[in-house]
């Protein structure tokens, strides 16, 4: 006799968001789903922290513009307590400084609130299906920082298309190595030690990695280099 598999558990979804309205739409819509439950809601950052010490959940929604504080914040101290949770913006600003700051804060999606509750629950599976859902008009403002910066940019999810965008490598791969050891904690002396190089020249190399990634220190050069996807592992 075969025993049917245990049907799997319904994705658990928390909501940071202020305005009551879309609050209450987003909640009714994951309530909704078969496949969902809403595990809890904040409407600030106070109540959101708060919440970050409860039980961690499967997916965060999370708003940019609360009235205590800036959703980024939020998003950074989720990615400490909750690692395993998969965070996505949900917010009505669409400039490249919020985009590129929840990103680097640890969100893997960035949704317009001109998204329809439907489009959202179904963002929220391909979420947790490790995809990084997107809103088109975001979508091409991360292509275009990347194609300014010469760098490969990464797959990026556009409803539902997986886009590429194919460029010319920013370091070269010597500057790559340099950056490489520096990451690991070696200094401009045991980089040109085991380079086989003078450390004027490993000096020089160092210049030119921030100068491409415009930064002006080391721990900026690791960050950044990362954020862009340059340094292996």
């Amino acid at each position: 006799m075969q025993v049917a598999s245990p049907a799997p558990a319904p994705l658990s979804v928390a909501i940071v968001e202020d305005d009551a309205g879309f609050q209450e739409a987003l909640a009714r819509a994951v309530q909704a789903a078969p496949d969902m439950m809403l595990s809890g809601a904040a409407a600030s950052c106070a109540q959101a922290v708060r919440m970050l010490d409860g039980p961690p959940t499967d997916v965060l929604l999370v708003d940019l513009d609360l009235p205590d504080g800036s959703g980024v914040d939020i998003i950074r101290a989720a990615t400490q307590r909750w690692p395993e949770c998969n965070i996505m913006v949900c917010s009505s600003f669409n400039d490249e400084a919020h985009v590129m700051r929840s990103i680097q804060a640890g969100a893997a999606g960035y949704l317009l609130k001109d998204s329809t509750p439907d489009r959202i629950i179904d963002e929220i599976r391909n979420l947790a299906a490790g995809g990084s859902p997107i809103s088109p008009i975001i979508a091409r403002q991360i292509l275009l920082r990347f194609r300014q910066r010469g760098v490969d940019a990464p797959p990026i999810d556009v409803g539902g298309t997986v886009v590429r965008q194919e460029t010319s490598s920013l370091l070269s791969p010597r500057e790559k190595e340099v950056l490489d050891l520096i990451t690991k904690g070696f200094t401009t002396v045991e980089v040109a030690r085991l380079l086989q190089l003078s450390h004027f020249t490993v000096r020089t190399f160092v210049r030119r990695i921030y100068g491409k990634l415009e930064v002006t220190s080391k721990a900026e050069a690791i960050y950044e280099a990362r954020i862009l996807g340059l340094l292996d592992g």
